[in-house]
Formats: structure tokens, sequence, C-alpha cells
């Protein structure tokens, strides 16, 4: 394992290089102390102007690489508007298309009033954004997902500054969760809707869509949701507070040369079509799923191997997207990108929610600092099973578990077991895997 999410340093971003110039390109203009939460944060919005592609996954089945999500968590004032500042760039053609739709309604608008009482009314033109603002109400979501629908499946791209506006949107708390999921396995949207016109619907909510808020905002939103599956769907970036310096962060402008740079890339993206399967790309995610059952059992901690199995997913569908942006060519550096998409959204999970995994309700204004760790690191590196007995029962775990979890650890070339003894040794392999 490369990067250890029971740390209170975020994982290191790999820098970028052949193969992931765009990521090196999207971090020009931000300031250095956010440019690691912006890269994952950023794919959803370019990945929503893909259409008609699909992927093989690890499981032989083709996805479509819509349903990318993304939750920036930080501080107020610690940069997170820097994200819609990006977002903006990067969907620029997405904002002229609506202008013209919003043209065309305002203009329905405008004949359907003039019209007398026993005037013939104008029928509503088919409008369809790409881009809806994000105060968009539950109505005019499904709505406009059934023009979307109509017009071939464009997916559209939401950005909402603030995680509680997802209540409106889904029409209500109690509904976020079933939308979001629907979004994330691009299903229908669960029901059929009626309109003011009598038009009904259950169209593919085909949507990218990024969120951001501060740690306690995040840890209400989601806090009886952490079982259902919807946390588990969200990919997340955490932005610790850091030290306090008397310093403004600086930030560049997205210039002309920067957009037509960008320009560029989201070509690659818009003329993308058909069905692809990258063999070094599934290759890093079979990998990536040993490493995430090797970290539950360093944590005997069933709900982070759960939270795992997606946060891999959404790690492919970025790693997928980057490879499009490469022009269809694979690199090392994708994947090192791919494996730390994954570990920085568990690291994420762990740091602003790891002490409600069990049902806790411990508030802080930052990092919270009782969630799953790994106990194997808290041994020393000889101990008996008494220790760690004694370690499970401190962090709520029953003393039942222990020899399993020995066991565990031994046939995973963790540890040695001496019967002169009575101790557990760390191997070397485990030591050296871990940096100490």
């Amino acid at each position: 394992m490369i990067y250890n999410i029971f740390d209170c340093v975020a994982p290191a971003m790999p820098k970028p290089a052949k193969g992931t110039e765009i990521c090196k390109l999207l971090l020009s203009q931000a300031s250095k102390d956010m440019r690691e939460p912006l890269v994952p944060m950023a794919i959803p919005a370019l990945a929503a102007h893909l259409k008609e592609v699909e992927f093989m996954y690890s499981d032989n089945q083709y996805y479509e690489l819509c349903g990318q999500m993304g939750h920036l968590i930080g501080a107020s004032g610690v940069g997170k508007a820097q994200l819609t500042r990006l977002v903006e760039a990067i969907q620029r053609s997405f904002r002229d298309h609506d202008e013209g739709e919003y043209k065309r309604l305002t203009e329905w608008i405008r004949l359907t009033k003039t019209k007398g009482a026993n005037k013939e009314k104008p029928e509503r033109p088919e409008v369809a954004f790409w881009f809806p603002p994000a105060d968009l109400t539950n109505p005019a979501f499904i709505q406009n997902a059934m023009a979307l629908e109509a017009q071939g499946g464009r997916t559209q791209y939401l950005n909402l500054p603030e995680v509680e506006m997802a209540d409106k949107m889904c029409g209500g708390h109690r509904q976020v969760s079933q939308t979001v999921r629907n979004i994330y396995d691009r299903q229908r949207a669960g029901a059929l809707r009626a309109t003011a016109d009598g038009v009904t619907g259950n169209p593919i909510l085909r949507v990218n869509i990024t969120f951001s808020s501060t740690p306690d905002a995040a840890r209400a939103f989601y806090k009886k949701d952490l079982t259902n599956g919807f946390f588990g769907r969200i990919p997340f970036a955490y932005k610790a507070r850091g030290e306090r310096k008397g310093r403004i962060p600086r930030q560049g402008a997205y210039d002309e040369e920067f957009l037509a740079k960008l320009d560029g890339y989201i070509l690659r993206l818009d003329n993308a079509k058909g069905r692809f399967v990258v063999k070094p790309l599934n290759k890093i995610a079979d990998q990536l799923a040993e490493e995430m059952a090797t970290l539950a059992d360093l944590a005997d901690d069933d709900m982070l191997f759960e939270l795992s199995h997606r946060s891999l997913f959404s790690a492919w569908k970025k790693g997928a997207t980057l490879w499009l942006l490469n022009n269809h060519v694979w690199t090392r550096s994708i994947g090192e990108y791919v494996v730390w998409f994954c570990y920085y959204d568990l690291w994420s999970k762990v740091k602003v929610f790891g002490d409600m995994f069990k049902g806790g309700e411990v508030q802080s204004e930052d990092e919270q600092k009782s969630g799953p760790k790994n106990m194997l690191d808290n041994l020393g590196n000889v101990f008996n099973e008494l220790q760690l007995e004694a370690l499970r029962v401190s962090l709520g775990k029953s003393k039942q578990g222990t020899k399993h979890q020995l066991n565990v650890w031994k046939n995973r070339g963790f540890i040695t077991y001496s019967c002169q003894t009575g101790l557990y040794t760390k191997t070397d392999e485990y030591l050296k895997g871990n940096g100490q």
C-alpha cells in the first residue's frame, strides 16, 4: 500500500507526468493550498462532456462514465470557491448552449402572456439545460432529465456550492438518498412525474454533480445515511484547515491561453464514442480491490471495506476519463492517479466521518480522530494476544474477534507467530510496505 488513510496528513497527490498533463493544466491557476482537492472535483465536470461512451469494468460489464460525483469539504474561507471558478471555465460551452435554451423559453413565456384567454397558447418548447442553476427545483430537475433523454441522452452537470441545495433538487432530504443512488447507478428517476402540462416521465438520470460544504454541514447532512449506500457512492475531497498564515493565497486567471489549451482536451471528450476495454486500468482496479481488503483487515472494519468498493469504482471512472483525455493512451501516471483518487476519497471519509461509522455523534470543527485505525500500527513490532485484545476493547471492538484478526494478519503475511515465546512479530514485508 502506497498511502496510509489512517494518517492525519492527506495522501500526497502524484505529480502530473506523461499522460496526465491535463491535471497540471487544471491546477495551474489554483492557489497552491487548494491544488490537491481540485483535480478529483474537476473530473465530474469534464466527464459531463461525454456521450455514447462505455467502458468494461473488471466485472466484465460495460458502464457509462456519467454518474460521477464529488463533495469538497473544507472550513469556511479555505478556498472552496475556487472549484466554482474552475468548473465555470470547463463548462463554457454548456453555458453557451443553455443561454440559447433560456432565450427560447423566455420567448415562449412572452408569447403565452400576450395571447388572450380565448386564444390558443403556443406549445412549450422542448428545452434541455446542460448546466442547470444550482437552485433548481425537483420538478425542474426531472423535467430537464426527460428533455435530455428525448434529445439523445446528454449528461447534465450541476455544481451545488452548498450541499443542502440537494434537498431542493431532490424534493426533500428523504429523497436525496434515492436520487443520488439512481444517479450513481444510472437508473431511472423512480417515479412518474407530472408537470403543469400533464406530461409524465421516468427518465434515466444521467447526471454528474459536485457539492461543497464545511465539515460540520457535511456531518449533519449525511449522519443518517452512512450505511444505506448513499454515503459510499459520493467521493469526498477533504481540505484540512492547515496552519494560520498571514498571507492571502494567490490565484491565477483563466485567460485565453488557458482556455485554448483546455478546449483542446474537452474536444477529445466531445468526440469520444464507442465501447472500450482498457486492460491496464482494470489491472489497477483488481490490485486496489486486494489492497482495500487489506486495509479493512488492518482496521477490522466492515464498513470501511464496504465503502472501499465504491471508492474504487469511482476512481476507475476517473481513470477512464483521464485515458480519453490522453487520446486513448495509457500511461503509468494515469494509474498512479487512479490509486490516489481511491485512497484520497477513503482518507477524506475517515477524517471527517470516522467517529460516526459506529453511530457516534461527536461534533468537531475540523478533523475527526476516533474513526477506523490500523490496529497493527498501534502495536509494537513484537506483541502478544492480550495486547491486541486490550487495543480492540479500547476501540469498542469485541474480545472474541482477537484470534480471528490474528489469523487474518498471519495469512496476509503481516505477522509471524513464535510457539516458543507466544509472541507475534511484524514481518519485514509489512514494515517495509508501511515505511517503517
